[in-house]
């Protein structure tokens, strides 16, 4: 299924209410000096800090239970690892299809089927209920959505949230908005600055070059000015570009309950791969034992390679291909027994914009370097 990467967009509304930028500390500027035997983020290189991540917005079309079945089940036991996302996948244009539940061709009327009622009022307003799930459509973009367990409002303005009772979605609609999962927050304050914790983990963006990462063993500040520190050892280091303002939430328009056909498994790259390598770092096998298990009665599986647009693109369908063979490989030593095909897209297939109006997008750049595991319905 497509994901829609919150990056965008210049004049959003207003928002009914938002979020103060981050204070931050004064910096200094060291002296560079060698970079030889300094510690790195994994996955990333010397000096360099992991971007703020942007948001991915659930599909809300994908929303009712009995069309995500075990994308749901597949989520609960490894969507709280930092890095791995679940999605229910959509079908294409040439998949079997059960058809769209809200068809009238003249705007107005009521249906009525054995697995629930839809009424249409003519004006863009309407309910809808199926097997528990309750929607209303007040006709003005603004809506509300329950199933007993995810709830959606959106407010007409691009502004809305979103919680299924593991994942908290809120975006004020001006650029700026909060996710969080467990002990995982994001916080983009829509003026270029940032801010994620996850534990005793933490990345500072405060949008003029400048940012910090803190982690147990591990400090990197960089000053904005072509200069930073590793624990304390000066480095030399390209500045922070902001972090991308949010887009907005969408409307609720005809809500139609989209087909799955299948389950989509995102693995974030750098939770896998040292910068540039195929290798699978020993800091993976939670991760991977984890996937192992759901996979472990599935008779079949695609995993695909991406990769983002830095470099050429031989070089990255190379390393997507490479990445894509790691995986499989490490799968199968964890005892998964399903005819595991392997496929490398390179940066043919990104999922969030690499630049955003000319300017480096590193958040839609690490959403682009992923692995996928694609298991059909």
């Amino acid at each position: 299924m497509a994901v829609l990467a919150l990056t965008a967009a210049c004049g959003s509304p207003a928002a009914p209410e938002s979020s103060a930028a981050p204070s931050r500390t004064p910096r200094s500027t060291p002296s560079a000096s060698p970079t030889s035997a300094v510690p790195v983020v994994a996955g990333y290189d010397v000096g360099e800090i992991p971007p703020v991540p942007l948001f991915v917005l659930p599909d809300l079309s994908m929303l009712d239970a009995s069309l995500a079945g075990f994308a749901i089940t597949v989520d609960q036991a490894v969507g709280d690892l930092p890095g791995v996302r679940v999605e229910p996948q959509r079908c294409d244009a040439q998949a079997a299809s059960p058809g769209v539940l809200l068809a009238y061709g003249d705007g107005s009327g009521t249906l009525t089927g054995p697995d629930g009622t839809v009424t249409n009022y003519g004006d863009g307003s309407g309910t809808y209920s199926l097997n528990g799930t309750e929607v209303t459509v007040y006709g003005d973009g603004s809506g509300t959505y329950a199933d007993g367990t995810t709830t959606v409002s959106s407010y007409g303005d691009g502004s809305g949230s979103y919680d299924d009772g593991t994942t908290s979605v809120t975006l004020y609609g001006d650029g700026s908005g909060t996710w969080s999962r467990g002990d995982r927050t994001i916080t983009n304050y829509g003026d270029g600055s940032g801010l994620y914790e996850d534990g005793d983990v933490t990345i500072q963006n405060y949008g003029d070059g400048s940012g910090a990462y803190e982690a147990p063993g591990l400090s990197v500040a960089n000053h904005g000015d072509g200069t930073g520190t590793v624990n304390g050892v000066p480095v030399q280091v390209d500045d922070l570009p902001p972090v991308p303002r949010l887009g907005t939430f969408p409307s609720m328009g005809v809500l139609a309950p989209a087909p799955t056909c299948g389950t989509r498994i995102v693995l974030d790259a750098a939770v896998l791969f040292d910068f540039g390598s195929h290798a699978v770092r020993a800091d993976a096998r939670a991760t991977l034992d984890a996937v192992a298990q759901v996979l472990a009665d599935v008779p079949a599986a695609r995993v695909e390679g991406h990769t983002d647009s830095v470099s050429s693109d031989e070089l990255n369908q190379a390393l997507s291909e490479r990445r894509a063979d790691a995986v499989a490989t490490a799968l199968g030593e964890r005892g998964v027994s399903a005819a595991l095909e392997t496929q490398g897209f390179g940066e043919s297939r990104p999922v969030a914009p690499n630049e955003v109006d000319g300017v480096d997008n590193p958040a839609g750049r690490q959403l682009n370097r992923r692995v996928e595991i694609v298991v059909p319905s």
